[in-house]
């Protein structure tokens, strides 16, 4: 059994991001779905929605639940994911180096995969001034 992955974005970010990234990886090690809040969105009309993708991906371990910006309706609609029953840990600022650090440590357990995820989008960002 694994953790879940569930990328909860706004329009375009979570399908692009999680198409990358499996292009990349040829195959994703722990099962994840893109879940995109439109602008004008309902969150208790979505809420059956984006749990059953919840519920898709649950490997049996919970599930991270990574979304792109916090406070943002993505993220408020992960908090309300996070109170249905289902071991989630959640963590903002999706990026692609985020994902991949993810999928490259799928061994752990939904206690380190929030830390992963946070340090694979922090050394992520590099300054170059060349």
């Amino acid at each position: 059994m694994a953790c879940g992955i569930l990328l909860v974005t706004h329009p375009g970010v979570g399908v692009s991001i999680l198409t990358v990234a499996t292009a990349l990886l040829r195959q994703l090690p722990l099962k994840a779905e893109a879940f995109e809040v439109p602008f004008d969105a309902d969150l208790e009309a979505l809420l059956p929605q984006a749990s059953a993708a919840l519920r898709r991906v649950d490997g049996g371990e919970g599930v991270l639940v990574l979304t792109d910006l916090y406070g943002a309706s993505p993220s408020n609609l992960a908090g309300k994911l996070a109170r249905l029953g289902t071991p989630v840990r959640r963590v903002s600022a999706l990026s692609l180096p985020m994902l991949l650090r993810v999928m490259n440590y799928s061994e752990q357990g939904l206690d380190e995969l929030p830390v992963t995820a946070a340090a694979g989008a922090r050394n992520g960002v590099i300054h170059d001034d060349a």
